[in-house]
C-alpha cells in the first residue's frame, strides 16, 4: 500500500531525481524508495570515529582482565542452568527480610 507523502527538494536534489529517472526509466517516488533504503543501510553501520571509540571502549575493558575466577564463573552458570530447569525464579524461596 502506497502512502502519499508531500515533501520539498532544493533545485539540485529535484534536477537530480529527475535525470536519475529519465536515465534508468523508473518513476521517481521508486527512485526516492531505493535511496531511502541505501541511506538506512549506510546509517545503520558506524562512522570511522565511532568504531575506534567503541573499540578502545573493549580494548580498556580487556586489559583489566576477569573480575572472578573461571571456577566462580562456571558455578553461576551450572546455577543458572539449574534455575532455568526449575521454572526459573518461580520455585526459588527467598529469604524472609
Amino acid at each position: 500500500m502506497a502512502i502519499k507523502m508531500t515533501f520539498s527538494l532544493d533545485e539540485e536534489s529535484a534536477r537530480r531525481l529527475n535525470r536519475t529517472a529519465r536515465r534508468l526509466a523508473k518513476p521517481k517516488s521508486e527512485i526516492v524508495r531505493a535511496a531511502i533504503r541505501e541511506y538506512e543501510i549506510r546509517t545503520d553501520k558506524l562512522e570511522p570515529g565511532e568504531q575506534q571509540r567503541m573499540l578502545a571502549l573493549i580494548d580498556r575493558y580487556l586489559a583489566h582482565g576477569p573480575t572472578r575466577s573461571r571456577a566462580e564463573a562456571e558455578r553461576e552458570l551450572k546455577e543458572i542452568q539449574r534455575a532455568r530447569r526449575a521454572g526459573g525464579r518461580r520455585h526459588r524461596t527467598y529469604p524472609q527480610t
